[in-house]
């Protein structure tokens, strides 16, 4: 069984904590690593047969050569379906023909089709606590996929097979958007580090850092995973949703009163903006967005079609839907927080929803087994709930 890591195993030998303390945000950092230890997560034949049973349409896979994106329709068709739709079909010489001539292959949200790397973007989401999006890049030659850059969002670099060359060019904006006042000035001068990314290794990457990659003659296959960590605009946004149950704030401001009915009214807009953004505002607002991650799409068929939900036997395993989800004490009871739902069980329920949040499969019995004192239908019971709710589903 391939062996999937989290963030512990991304950033070895630093402590996971560490990491958030002293890296995150804040600087590029390389973690060297054993040659191979990524291998399974996406091996050559497997982007073979991804490549050959989905639809890809661009922009979700495209080719970049120097800078520049290929056309599309030199190396990809339109086909007629059986009902006259006209889906992506890749023609595999000239596609070949492209990567010969050095061409990147660029391969978007690559973890809804693998289900190992999937499995990476469950744990890094659980860890991280944001969205995770996988991208996968593939190259041959020796030139540029794409020219000297910054990206809007932090990422994680992850070499699969073979090697890339990587050249930093510092910042020129702190903490850029990408919707923002102003754009990063281009830098200029030579780049601070110039390195080689080598199979097993992995580079943190925060957002706003100039860089450029290039292939070196060899082949190359590596994973970006990117995420946007919460900002103060983020908090901002979500203050002025919360506000909408607020009268104060629905009622229209008195553009046509004199200057001190203005007044009056933006000294109670101070007021309860002070009311609202009292004690741990950035708590709340962090402890609300996870609860409004979306989750997985998972379905468990066959049995989550059928009114047993479960297999009938012990011998299955589930797992929990909502990697960001969170347990709350609720006045004697234990709420389970997760996907936009709030769902209150007795105290008894606690140990099962504790190992579910684990974060990956889970054994029946072994859910069973953490509440020695609630019998095994009863679990049973809490996990069909779970399933009816779309935050459980067979694995």
């Amino acid at each position: 069984m391939t062996e999937i890591p989290g963030l512990a195993g991304l950033v070895a030998p630093l402590e996971a904590g560490q990491f958030f303390a002293e890296v995150l945000g804040e600087r590029p950092r390389r973690f060297p690593g054993e040659k191979g230890r990524f291998a399974s997560l996406l091996p050559w034949p497997e982007l073979d047969r991804v490549l050959r049973q989905h639809r890809l349409e661009f922009p979700r896979l495209r080719l970049a050569l120097d800078g520049e994106v290929v056309p599309a329709h030199t190396y990809t068709e339109m086909v007629s379906t059986r009902r006259n739709g006209l889906v992506p079909r890749v023609l595999p010489a000239p596609f070949a023909e492209h990567l010969r001539a050095g061409a990147t292959l660029v391969l978007d949200s690559v973890n809804e089709l693998v289900g190992e790397v999937g499995e990476l973007a469950s744990r890094l989401e659980h860890d991280l606590r944001e969205r995770i999006q996988v991208n996968l890049y593939a190259g041959w030659g020796t030139t540029h996929g794409f020219d000297v850059h910054w990206d809007d969002h932090d990422a994680f670099i992850v070499q699969l097979s073979g090697r890339k060359r990587w050249r930093l060019h510092g910042i020129t904006r702190r903490s850029p958007l990408q919707r923002d006042v102003e754009l990063p000035e281009r830098p200029e001068g030579e780049p601070y580090d110039d390195f080689l990314l080598e199979d097993g290794d992995v580079l943190y990457l925060p957002r706003g850092h100039w860089h450029d990659v290039s292939a070196v003659g060899e082949e190359s296959l590596h994973l970006t995973i990117g995420f946007n960590a919460a900002t103060g605009v983020d908090l901002v946004a979500w203050l002025a949703d919360q506000l909408r149950s607020d009268e104060l704030f629905r009622a229209d401001l008195p553009r046509f009163a004199g200057p001190d009915a203005r007044a009056e009214r933006a000294e109670a807009l101070r007021r309860r903006l002070a009311e609202v953004t009292a004690g741990d505002v950035v708590g709340r607002f962090l402890a609300d967005r996870d609860a409004q991650a979306p989750a997985q799409t998972r379905i468990g068929l066959p049995w989550a079609a059928t009114a047993d939900l479960l297999p009938p036997d012990d011998d299955f395993e589930v797992r929990l839907l909502a990697p960001r989800a969170a347990l709350v004490d609720d006045d004697g009871t234990v709420a389970l927080v997760g996907a936009g739902k709030r769902l209150v069980f007795a105290e008894a329920a606690r140990p099962v929803l504790a190992a579910l949040l684990g974060c990956g499969p889970q054994p029946f019995k072994v859910l069973a087994d953490a509440a020695p004192g609630v019998p095994p239908e009863t679990v049973r019971a809490l996990l069909r709930e779970l399933v009816v709710q779309g935050l459980v589903a067979r694995a």
